[in-house]
């Protein structure tokens, strides 16, 4: 029953809310993999995870505190695996023609953040009663 409910919704919609590196990776890896099994993908940035598209932010997202003293050892396993960086993997999934990135607009009207602080990859700014429409027949739905 699932394999045909997939077979037609095959929607993935995310809610990015936490701007740590581990949930920004974790995030990007299920969009990744659900763009490269052809679901249609719309991830939604909203408070920390949306500091995460201003510009240069990406580059500086560590983990949190209680993890913080892995934080070298990931950076440079990730290096040595080779792992595209987040900026990078968001990058590839738009080229994949398959994501869409939101940004909420409550959020940077509360932090002060303008379209022209975000990088170029985001598709629209819309506040939660957009990303609902969008969300509404994905067939699965997350939020990190």
């Amino acid at each position: 029953m699932l394999e045909i409910f997939l077979a037609e919704a095959r929607k993935l919609a995310l809610i990015v809310h936490s701007g740590t590196l581990d949930k920004l990776l974790g995030a990007l890896i299920l969009a990744s993999t659900a763009a490269a099994l052809d679901f249609e993908v719309h991830l939604y940035f909203t408070f920390w995870g949306l500091m995460m598209l201003k510009k240069g932010e990406m580059e500086k997202a560590g983990l949190p505190a209680t993890h913080r003293h892995m934080e070298e050892q990931l950076r440079e396993k990730l290096k040595a695996m080779n792992y595209p960086t987040p900026y990078e993997m968001i990058r590839r999934l738009k080229a994949s023609g398959r994501a869409r990135l939101y940004a909420c607009t409550p959020t940077m009207e509360m932090f002060g953040i303008a379209r022209e602080d975000l990088i170029p990859e985001v598709d629209t700014l819309a506040g939660a009663a957009t990303f609902f429409d969008v969300a509404a027949d994905a067939a699965v739905t997350l939020f990190i």
